[in-house]
């Protein structure tokens, strides 16, 4: 079935269906994310008032919301149109007023007669020592007590839609909800104890306290867990779909990989070792290989990647190894091609930078099957560049390619195998949420002969104190990084920043020792710059953050970030991990402005505390959330509506261990449980994965 099953149309009808929505209604509704009453169920009430009866409100702690029964007194009118309408009431023990604006005096002469007795239940304040009750939110007779909530649920809003229009709409859109079979595992629902899905969207939007209102009550938890479950079933249905893809057996016969190793002046770690060796069993199975590598800052990632390169070219074939940018390609370049020589591998780099006769015949000789090993940017993409026999696609810095990509290029070769590399550690909730449906390699160990770096944080009060420790270190032959902030969204004034510095350091230190690099320059000069440092021509370098990834200088050992503050965690452990890559011991000093913030001075702290980037990496998400971390508009997370990933991580986990021992049980999703699931597909709206299966 690959069309939505019927007992999902009422909830995926027009708003306008629903009573008392019409078309400007909807409009409005749609800047919440709602364009249909399947919405309305995922979007849940963050917090709520308690409307309890209440007997005075007498010694209460005012401003609060509150419900009495109170005697109406007497009405005291407004002198003019605009003034204040007010009412004296007395409730069991004291008396206060009603107050109305704008009111019309015969409206409420008849609503509230002198002497009646009514349940009135809103916001009261004290002006000028009199409590007093703007507006009330119900005025009812006492027999009328049960049409007042004893606790309210208060939604998200967006311009044109008040609480009570939430709160009817979603009612609407809960009376629409259909039978449906369960899909969780029993065991699992049952030792969780979780109500049914129906229940479960019910109980979240009808709170009886502010603890029904957390991520772990038991409706809440359920409905987080459906959105979780629906995505891993979907990562599931791409990874088994892509295994099912017969991938090409690639078999090396080790010569190539024995050369290299022999020529390293160190042993590989074990995990470096143990990645090799599951990317070897990956690409030697029938299966496409689909694989992440993730490993800290300078824990070795780039050996096992050309490891893993030199399998594809024993096997007779060619491997890709695609980085973000040209500076990054060429670098990769630099650091492989002692190896290649040692292999004997004919290693090339192709970026948007080649042009005309020279790119063709580069485009040539790969066709031929003369170039082994290309490493490139994502010029790669372009159509007229065709490999002979492509066998291993790796791609670095994930973060930056989408998962389109990763598929083109796999479509680059006959059936190649992918391997992405990360140097971002990400926690594991988020690896779940955005690399679900591939395998994961982590390298959490160092390489021999790291040393470990040195963390300060230094106010930029005391800038002359770090200028003349450049000075000292550059008298002992050392070279330093200077990062310099993103001051402002314009480029303009990081560009003014990077240049003011750069006189300042250059009028200390000395003409032609600091250079300068920045995002405005045009690529040509910034790959001088950095060809200067990287010669040890210049002994400071002055940047903004294009530095970040992957710049490769041993003889550098200081790493100064100005207003370390405003920069992510994960941004300053990459630029730290700049620093440290040859025998010298190596420092990063942290700048800050006064006063810090307490969130800042904890970032801060944990970064010269730690430098295990996965502990750094689980800080930030608790500090920063999601969105933040990944930035929303790259991130390949989705974006869930009840599940929160930073706290629910383990519920992560569990939704991709059920999904995929799902599938693996009911590949086609034909059982009772599978037919159940397939339905939460459609509700969650992953019509992809649908199809997933339907081709399938």
């Amino acid at each position: 079935m690959s069309t939505r099953p019927e007992p999902l149309f009422p909830l995926f009808a027009g708003l306008e269906t629903l009573e008392g929505v019409g078309p400007k209604t909807a409009q409005h509704l749609a800047q919440l994310g709602v364009v249909a009453p399947r919405d309305l169920l995922f979007t849940l009430p963050y917090s709520g008032i308690d409307r309890a009866l209440c007997e005075t409100v007498k010694d209460a702690l005012l401003p609060a919301t509150m419900t009495v029964a109170i005697t109406v007194g007497a009405h005291r009118p407004s002198r003019n149109r605009n003034g204040a309408y007010r009412i004296h009431v007395e409730d069991a023990q004291t008396s206060f007023q009603l107050v109305y604006f704008h009111a019309r005096g015969d409206y409420l002469a008849r609503q509230l007669p002198e002497g009646s007795r009514r349940i009135v239940s809103g916001r009261v304040e004290l002006f000028d020592g009199v409590a007093q009750m703007v507006h009330p939110d119900f005025a009812v007779p006492e027999g009328e007590l049960g049409d007042i909530p004893t606790f309210e649920p208060v939604y998200p809003l967006t311009s044109g839609i008040t609480q009570k229009l939430m709160y009817k709409a979603t009612r609407a859109a809960l009376v629409r909800l259909p039978d449906m079979a369960e899909w969780i595992d029993l065991e699992q629902k049952n030792s969780a104890n979780w109500p049914g899905f129906a229940d479960a969207a019910r109980a979240a939007h009808d709170p009886a306290a502010l603890s029904d209102l957390v991520a772990t009550a038991p409706a809440r938890e359920r409905l987080a867990y459906d959105e979780l479950f629906a995505h891993q079933i979907t990562l599931a249905l791409a990874r088994q779909r892509e295994r099912r893809k017969s991938g090409r057996e690639t078999h090396g016969d080790g010569r190539l990989q024995a050369r290299v190793l022999a020529s390293l002046p160190y042993k590989p770690t074990g995990a470096q070792s143990r990645a090799v060796a599951e990317i070897t069993t990956d690409m030697a199975s029938g299966q496409r290989m689909n694989r992440l590598l993730q490993g800290d800052v300078g824990a070795g990632k780039t050996l096992v990647a050309f490891l893993s390169l030199l399998r594809a070219v024993e096997a007779g074939g060619q491997g890709v190894l695609m980085a973000p940018t040209e500076i990054l390609a060429r670098q990769h370049l630099q650091g492989l091609r002692p190896m290649a020589e040692e292999a004997g591998v004919v290693l090339e780099i192709l970026t948007g930078r080649d042009k005309g006769a020279e790119r063709q015949a580069k485009i040539d000789a790969l066709q031929r099957g003369d170039i082994q090993v290309l490493v490139g940017t994502h010029a790669v993409f372009q159509a007229d560049v065709v490999f002979d026999d492509l066998r291993l696609a790796v791609v670095d810095e994930q973060h930056r390619f989408g998962v389109r990509q990763r598929l083109e290029l796999g479509q680059k070769g006959d059936r190649a195998d992918i391997l992405v590399m990360t140097a971002t550690p990400i926690p594991r909730s988020l690896a779940l949420a955005q690399y679900g449906d591939m395998d994961v390699s982590i390298l959490d160990e160092k390489p021999p002969g790291r040393q470990p770096i040195k963390t300060a944080l230094i106010s930029t009060e005391k800038l002359d104190q770090v200028i003349d420790r450049l000075r000292a270190a550059i008298a002992d032959g050392r070279q330093c990084y200077w990062v310099c902030p993103l001051v402002e969204e314009s480029e303009v004034s990081d560009l003014i920043a990077a240049e003011e510095r750069f006189k300042r350091l250059r009028a200390a230190l000395g003409e032609g020792v600091v250079g300068l690099v920045h995002g405005q320059m045009p690529p040509a000069e910034k790959d001088a710059a950095m060809r200067a440092f990287q010669d040890g021509q210049t002994k400071v370098l002055v940047a903004t953050t294009v530095i970040e990834v992957g710049v490769d200088v041993p003889n550098a050992t200081i790493m100064v970030v100005e207003r370390a503050e405003i920069f992510g965690l994960a941004q300053l452990h990459q630029l730290r991990g700049r620093v440290g890559r040859g025998q010298a011991a190596s420092t990063c000093l942290l700048m800050y402005q006064h006063p810090l913030s307490e969130t800042g001075q904890r970032r801060l702290e944990v970064l010269r505390d730690t430098e295990d980037g996965f502990v750094i990496a689980e800080t930030d998400l608790q500090m920063r959330g999601t969105g933040d971390l990944i930035g929303t508009a790259q991130s390949g997370v989705p974006r869930f509506k009840v599940a929160d990933l930073e706290r629910q991580a383990g519920l992560m986990a569990t939704a991709q261990s059920d999904a995929r021992k799902l599938l693996n049980d009911d590949p086609a999703l034909e059982t009772e449980r599978g037919k159940a699931a397939r339905m939460l597909l459609w509700l969650m709206r992953q019509d992809e994965a649908i199809r997933l299966i339907s081709v399938g």
